[in-house]
């Protein structure tokens, strides 16, 4: 297995676990005293849920190369 394909198995759980970061640190943001913080676990989450295509974009992982399409 390599990089790519476990890349591809994690990414559902990287979204929704960066989406649940991402909602409290929203609804922590909507109290005056914790808009500070709550504003950064958004953008924390917001990070854990971009992780995997971040990965792919800066080169972390490569993509699995695509096979050549057989010839008509």
């Amino acid at each position: 297995m390599t990089a790519y394909d476990l890349l591809q198995m994690l990414t559902y759980g990287f979204h929704l676990v960066g989406l649940l970061v991402c909602l409290a640190g929203l609804s922590l943001a909507r109290r005056p005293e914790r808009r500070l913080t709550g504003r950064a676990v958004a953008v924390f989450g917001f990070l854990i849920a971009v992780a995997p295509v971040l990965m792919q974009l800066f080169g972390v992982i490569e993509p699995a190369p695509m096979p050549s399409l057989p010839p008509r």
